[in-house]
C-alpha cells in the first residue's frame, strides 16, 4: 500500500452547479418570532455586510452572492442577539427553482432584568497533533506564530461564544511552556502552551473547568504551572488545586446582579499513585465523589448562590452515561444545583430535563485533535436562566473540522441533531427547531400561532398529520440518502411500491463524505487520505457541487479511503461502501479493510495489519456517473478499530482522470424488513442516515420509495 498522505483543499471558490453560478445572487429568507411564536417586527438581519429588517409579520428576505457558506445575524432590541450558519449546499441543493431559499422559523428570546444568558462547550486541549500532525497533515500551531495560531483555530466559534453574558468550557489539559516534569504513569497525558489561554478569552470564554483526568498529568510541577498561568489570565477556573480544599472550592462571580458558583470535578480517582484527584498530601482535580459533591452544592446554596456543576465520567465514546454519573448529577441537582454539565465520553451524548432542571450528559469534543468521526460531531449549549431556575437552552451544533470547531451545516448538522435529538427523547426531553439550531424549553409552548396572513388562529405542529418525502435514487443503486429529512422528526413509516422489496436502515461511519465542506472554514477535512500528487478539487459532483479528482495513469495505482481507525463502531454488522465515479476508460477498483488490534500500536497498524480483500469492481469507460454498492461485514473479535480504503488501477489507456462522490461507508443497524413502521431498536437505529432496499432499481423512476415523518 501507498504511504498515507493527507488531501490537499482547494481554497479557490467553487463554481456552484444546479443552476446556481459563482457571483450569482440568491435570496435567502426566514421569519422571526418571539417565545409566545408570535411575529418579531423590526429585527435587523446581518449577512456580507448587508442589513435587512424584518416586517410586522416577521419575514425577511435577503439577498447575497452566492458563497460556500452564510452566516447570518439577527439583533433586535431588549432581546439576545442570534447567529445562524447554513451552507449553501443544505440551502439550495435540494430546490428546484434555487436562487430562493428559506431557513425554518427562528425564535429569539427576549431580555429581562437577572436573565443571564451562559454557553458551554466541551473538551479543550491544543497539544499533539496541533504541533505534530500525523501524514504530512498541516501544522495548525508553529512555535513562532503560537497566539495567532491559537486564536485561528477558535475563530470560527468566536462569534458563538461572545454573544453569551457567560461562556465556559472544559480545560483538559495542563499548560506549561515546556513540558513540566514527569508525567503521570498513565499512556496518554496532555500540556498545552499558554496561548490556549490567551485564545480562549479572545474567543469570549470566562470560565474553565479543570476537574478532569488530565488537570494532573504531570503531577505537582504541571498542576502548579497550570495554577500560575490561570491566574495571570482573565480566565476565572475551579475545579482542581494544589490540596483537596483548594479543589473543591467553587469559584464565585456575580452575573448580572446574580451570584454564581462555578464547581468543577472528576467522577473517579484513577488507579495509579499519586492519584489524579486531590487530597492532602498532593494536588490535583476535584473527586467527584457523592458525597463531596452534595457537601460543596449544599454549602454554595446555602449562601443563596446560583450552583453550576460541571462533572467530567461515564464511559468513552458512549451512547449513555453511566449510572454513577447519572445519579450523581441528579443528586447535585436534587441538592439545589441550577444546572449540570458533563463531558468526558468525546462523543455527545443525551440532554435531560430534570424537575424542570438541565442535564448536559456529555458535551463531546470542543478544540481537540481526535481523528476518528465519531469524536467530530458536538455543540455549543446555550442555557437562560432566571435568577437560578431554568427558561430555555439552544444548541448550536458543531463540527471540529480538522481539529478546529466550527459551525455544523448539511450532513453535519443532521448528524449533530439527530443524535442528540434521539438521545434525549428516551429520557423524555424535547428538541424543537429553531432555524438551524435545537431548542429545549421547560414548558410545552402554545400549539396555536396568528397567521402571518390574515390573522386568523391557525393549529400549528398537528401531531396527526405527517410530511411526506419522496426518496431518490442513483441510477442501479438500491440507497438512497436521508440527509435532507428533518432532523427535528422522526422517521415514522415507510412505503415501496414494490411489495415484494425490503428496506434497511443505517448510519454512514464518514464525515464529509459528500465533498461539499471541503472548502469551507479555512480548515481541511483529516479523515480521509488521497495521493495529493494525483488529487484535485472539482467544482462538479453526481449529487452536489464537489467532488474529488484523482489523476490516474498505467504506471502506477492509487489508494485512497479513511484515513483514521473507527474506534466507535458495530462489530459484525452488515456494512456497504458506496460512491459514485466517473472516468472515461476503464478503471480496476480494489476494496480491502484493514484492522488495528487491541492493544496494538497505532503506526504498527497502519504499516503492518494485513489488508483484507473486500471486492474487485471494474468500471467501463463512460461520460456519466456510475453509483458502486460493495458489501462486506464489519469485524466481529479481536480488533480495536478499522478502516476502509480502495485501490484504483488504471485499467485501459495511459491516463484518465477518476472522479468520486458520495463515499459513505453505511453501517447497518436493521436487518430487512417490509413493515411499514421502522425497526428501532437501538439508539443507533434511530438515527438513520441511509435507507437500502433488498433489490437495486434499474431506473430511477420505478419503484417508488416514500417515508413519513413527525
Amino acid at each position: 500500500m501507498q504511504k498515507l498522505i493527507t488531501i490537499i483543499i482547494l481554497t479557490a471558490a467553487l463554481c456552484f452547479h444546479h443552476n446556481v453560478k459563482a457571483n450569482e445572487m440568491v435570496n435567502i429568507s426566514g421569519r422571526l418570532l418571539d417565545e409566545s411564536q408570535l411575529p418579531l417586527s423590526k429585527v435587523t438581519i446581518n449577512l456580507n455586510n448587508k442589513s435587512v429588517t424584518s416586517d410586522k409579520h416577521g419575514r425577511f428576505t435577503i439577498a447575497t452572492v452566492t458563497k460556500d457558506i452564510y452566516q447570518l445575524n439577527f439583533v433586535k432590541k431588549d432581546y439576545f442577539k442570534n447567529i445562524q450558519t447554513f451552507s449553501h449546499y443544505e440551502l439550495f441543493a435540494q430546490k428546484k427553482k434555487n436562487v430562493n431559499a428559506a431557513i425554518a422559523d427562528l425564535t429569539l428570546v427576549r431580555k429581562k432584568a437577572k436573565r443571564v444568558m451562559l454557553a458551554f462547550g466541551g473538551d479543550v486541549m491544543m497539544d499533539r497533533r496541533y504541533y505534530k500532525p500525523y501524514f504530512g497533515d498541516s501544522i495548525l500551531i508553529h512555535p513562532e506564530t503560537r497566539l495567532s495560531d491559537s486564536k485561528a483555530i477558535v475563530e470560527n466559534i468566536k462569534p458563538y461564544m461572545s454573544i453569551a453574558d457567560y461562556a465556559a468550557v472544559n480545560l483538559e489539559t495542563q499548560i506549561a511552556n515546556n513540558t513540566p516534569g514527569e508525567r503521570a504513569p498513565k499512556s496518554v497525558t496532555f500540556y498545552s502552551r499558554p496561548e490556549i489561554l490567551d485564545a480562549l478569552v479572545w474567543a469570549g470564554v470566562d470560565y474553565v473547568s479543570l476537574g478532569n483526568n488530565h488537570t494532573y498529568d504531570y503531577l505537582e510541577p504541571g498542576m502548579a504551572s497550570t495554577l500560575a498561568f490561570l491566574q495571570k489570565s482573565t480566565l476565572a477556573f475551579s475545579g482542581a488545586g494544589m490540596n483537596e480544599k483548594q479543589a473543591l472550592k467553587a469559584h464565585r462571580d456575580t452575573i448580572k446582579e446574580t451570584h454564581f458558583s462555578m464547581l468543577g470535578y472528576v467522577g473517579w480517582e484513577g488507579r495509579s499513585e499519586p492519584s489524579q484527584t486531590a487530597n492532602h498530601q498532593h494536588g490535583g482535580a476535584a473527586y467527584g465523589s457523592m458525597a463531596n459533591i452534595v457537601n460543596s452544592v449544599q454549602q454554595e446554596v446555602s449562601q443563596d448562590r446560583v450552583t453550576v456543576v460541571q462533572y467530567h465520567g461515564s464511559q468513552e465514546y458512549a451512547n449513555s452515561p453511566t449510572g454513577v454519573t447519572e445519579q450523581r448529577l441528579k443528586s447535585a441537582l436534587d441538592n439545589g444545583a441550577a444546572l449540570a454539565i458533563a463531558h468526558h465520553p468525546h462523543v455527545t451524548q443525551g440532554l435531560e430535563l430534570y424537575d424542570n432542571k438541565l442535564i448536559a450528559y456529555s458535551m463531546g469534543n470542543f478544540i481537540f485533535d481526535q481523528n476518528f468521526s465519531a469524536t467530530k460531531h458536538s455543540f455549543i449549549l446555550y442555557v437562560w436562566l432566571d435568577e437560578g431556575k431554568f427558561h430555555r437552552a439552544e444548541i448550536v451544533p458543531l463540527y471540529v473540522k480538522g481539529y478546529k470547531p466550527t459551525p455544523a451545516t448539511g450532513t453535519n448538522r443532521y448528524t449533530v441533531m439527530k443524535r442528540l435529538t434521539e438521545l434525549s427523547k428516551v429520557r423524555n426531553t424535547v428538541i424543537s427547531q429553531s432555524g438551524g439550531h435545537g431548542v429545549i424549553i421547560a414548558k410545552t409552548p402554545v400549539v396555536t400561532v396568528k397567521s402571518l396572513d390574515n390573522g386568523s388562529i391557525t393549529t400549528k405542529g398537528d401531531i396527526n398529520s405527517g410530511t411526506k418525502h419522496e426518496l431518490t435514487f442513483a441510477q442501479d443503486s438500491n440507497i438512497a440518502s436521508l440527509y435532507h429529512l428533518p432532523w427535528h422528526q422522526q422517521l415514522t413509516e415507510v412505503f415501496i411500491e414494490d411489495k415484494k422489496v425490503k428496506y434497511r436502515l443505517g448510519k454512514n461511519l464518514v464525515n464529509g463524505s459528500d465533498f461539499e465542506s471541503f472548502s469551507t472554514f479555512d480548515s481541511s477535512e483529516r479523515g480521509l487520505f488521497f495521493d495529493r500528487s494525483v488529487m484535485s478539487l472539482n467544482n462538479y459532483g453526481d449529487s452536489g457541487n464537489s467532488s474529488i479528482a484523482l489523476a490516474l495513469n498505467d504506471q502506477h495505482s492509487t489508494t485512497f479511503g479513511v484515513k483514521s481507525f473507527w474506534r466507535v463502531y458495530s462489530a459484525s454488522r452488515q456494512v456497504t461502501i458506496k460512491a459514485s465515479y466517473l472516468s472515461k476508460k476503464a478503471v480496476k477498483l480494489h476494496y480491502y479493510w484493514q484492522g488495528r488490534k487491541k492493544r496494538q500500536k497505532l503506526f504498527d497498524a497502519f504499516e503492518n495489519s494485513p489488508k483484507h480483500l473486500i471486492n474487485t469492481v471494474e468500471l467501463n469507460g463512460s461520460d456519466t456517473w456510475q453509483n458502486v454498492e460493495v458489501d462486506y461485514n464489519s469485524p466481529r473479535i479481536g480488533y480495536k478499530s478499522y478502516r476502509v480504503m480502495v485501490e484504483a488501477e488504471l485499467v485501459d489507456g495511459s491516463t484518465t482522470q477518476l472522479d468520486i462522490d458520495d463515499f459513505a461507508v453505511i453501517e447497518w443497524h436493521s436487518a430487512f424488513t417490509d413493515n411499514p413502521v421502522p425497526p428501532f431498536f437501538s439508539i443507533d437505529s434511530r438515527q438513520p442516515a441511509y435507507l437500502g432496499l433488498s433489490k437495486a432499481r434499474t431506473n430511477t423512476k420505478q419503484n417508488t420509495v416514500v417515508v413519513i415523518t413527525k
